[in-house]
C-alpha cells in the first residue's frame, strides 16, 4: 500500500486556502462602493475644469459614492474623457482603497486662429480645440485669409515656432493675405516681418533668427518698420 505524502498533501491544502482568500478577498473588493474620485493633470495650465473632468467620470450618478466599483467601464471612461475638445489623453482607475483617479493631459494649443465667423485654438496634432472659458494660452494669433494656406503649411510653420524657444518667444501673430502671403507680427518689435509665401520655411526663418540676434546686439531692431525674409540669400530691411 502506497503511503499518503501528507506534505504533499498540506501543500495543496494551502494553495486551495490561499486561492480562496485571494478570490474572496479581490470577490469582496470588486463589489465594494467607491469613496472619492481624485483628478490629476499632466499640465499647471487648465483648460477643463476639475469639475467638468468629474462630471465625465460620474456620468449618470449624482455623486462617485453611487458607484460600485464592479460595475465600472474603465475603458468607457477613457473613451469619454479623450471625446472630449480639450483633452489628448486621459487614463482611468480605481484602487484597492475605493478611489477612482484620473490623469489628464490635456491638447496643447500652438495658435489661435480668429476669424469673422468664429474663433478657436489649434493644437499641436492639427486639430481644432475651442476656446477655454478657465485659461488663455499665450500663443501666436492667426487672423486674415486663413482659408489662403493649407492646414499641412501652416501646422508646419506653427510647430516650428512652438519648438523653437527663440521665436516662441518672439512671433504673437500670423496675417494671412488673400495671395497666401504670409505677415508676421514681434512681441518686442514693432516692424513687421514679410515672411512671404509658405515655403523655406526653415531657411526663413533661420535668416531671421540671425538677423535679430545681431540687430539686438548693435540696438538697431528698433529702427525698421519691415523685415523682408522672401529672399532666402538675404534679409531686406526697411527703416522707419
Amino acid at each position: 500500500m502506497k503511503k499518503v505524502n501528507w506534505n504533499n498533501v498540506r501543500l495543496v491544502v494551502i494553495l486551495l486556502v490561499v486561492v480562496f482568500l485571494f478570490s474572496f478577498s479581490a470577490k469582496r473588493n470588486e463589489t465594494r462602493w467607491l469613496q472619492e474620485a481624485t483628478i490629476s493633470f499632466e499640465e499647471t495650465e487648465y483648460f477643463i475644469t476639475r469639475d467638468n473632468v468629474n462630471k465625465l467620470l460620474i456620468q449618470n450618478y449624482d455623486k462617485v459614492t453611487d458607484i460600485r466599483k464592479d460595475k465600472l467601464a474603465l475603458n468607457k471612461l477613457e473613451n469619454s474623457l479623450d471625446q472630449n475638445p480639450m483633452i489628448e489623453k486621459a487614463e482611468v482607475y480605481a484602487t484597492v482603497d475605493g478611489k477612482l483617479k484620473a490623469v489628464i493631459r490635456q491638447k496643447k494649443p500652438v495658435a489661435r486662429v480668429y476669424s469673422e465667423s468664429e474663433s478657436y485654438y489649434i493644437d499641436r496634432n492639427g486639430t481644432h480645440m475651442p476656446l477655454s472659458d478657465s485659461y488663455t494660452a499665450r500663443v501666436p494669433l492667426v487672423t486674415g485669409k486663413v482659408d489662403e494656406i493649407t492646414k499641412e503649411k501652416l501646422q508646419q510653420i506653427l510647430l516650428y515656432i512652438y519648438n523653437n524657444d527663440f521665436l516662441k518667444k518672439n512671433i504673437i501673430g500670423i496675417d494671412v493675405h488673400q495671395n497666401g502671403d504670409l505677415t508676421m507680427m514681434s512681441r518686442n518689435y514693432d516692424y513687421k516681418i514679410a515672411f512671404g509665401q509658405p515655403i523655406t520655411i526653415e531657411k526663413k526663418f533661420k535668416n531671421y533668427m540671425a538677423f535679430l540676434q545681431d540687430a539686438s546686439k548693435n540696438n538697431i531692431a528698433e529702427e525698421y518698420k519691415t523685415i523682408n525674409l522672401k529672399f532666402t540669400q538675404q534679409v531686406v530691411c526697411t527703416k522707419k
